[in-house]
């Protein structure tokens, strides 16, 4: 295996570690529970799933393949927030997780990205495969550090994950 290939290969386990914690921490709350805003900002625990699956989405089709698969279901623009079920929000997310990676085993870390990202800060520090990978992952991990909280504060479960 060489050095890209080792490199690409620990990336994509670290990224995978990320998604598995989202889920873990999540495993087993019930319906009220995922659908509950804890914070004051408003979001649901399944809205931040949804979130992720349209970063993964965004980042890996939108923005380094330059085109997107359609979404699902209408895009009804409210953040962090959904009115779907669990599991074809969970679906939506390992769906989005499958092509990611289709996306990833299909190209060089190195390759430039066909689309841009709008703000021109993220656009500047995602400039290859690699940095968008970077990215997602630093992404999940805040997420997956949110929802550790989150789920702390609804029933008092803390360590959950592969950790």
């Amino acid at each position: 295996m060489t050095k890209v290939d080792m490199e690409k290969a620990a990336l994509c386990e670290f990224l995978e570690y990320q998604r598995v914690s989202i889920r873990a921490i999540l495993a087993d709350l019930d319906l009220a529970s995922l659908r509950t805003p804890v914070l004051p900002s408003g979001w649901s625990p399944l809205g931040l799933v949804e979130h992720l699956g349209h970063a993964e989405r965004h980042w890996f089709q939108e923005v380094f393949r330059g085109s997107v698969e359609p979404l699902p279901w209408p895009d009804e623009n409210t953040p962090l927030r959904t009115t779907r079920s669990p599991a074809q929000v969970f679906g939506f997310y390992r769906d989005q997780c499958d092509i990611s990676d289709a996306i990833i085993a299909g190209a060089p870390l190195s390759a430039t990205p066909a689309g841009r990202h709008p703000d021109e800060t993220l656009a500047s520090q995602t400039t290859d495969l690699r940095r968008i990978v970077l990215h997602v992952i630093e992404e999940t991990a805040r997420h997956a550090g949110h929802l550790d909280a989150v789920r702390e504060l609804i029933d008092g479960r803390t360590g959950l994950g592969p950790r």
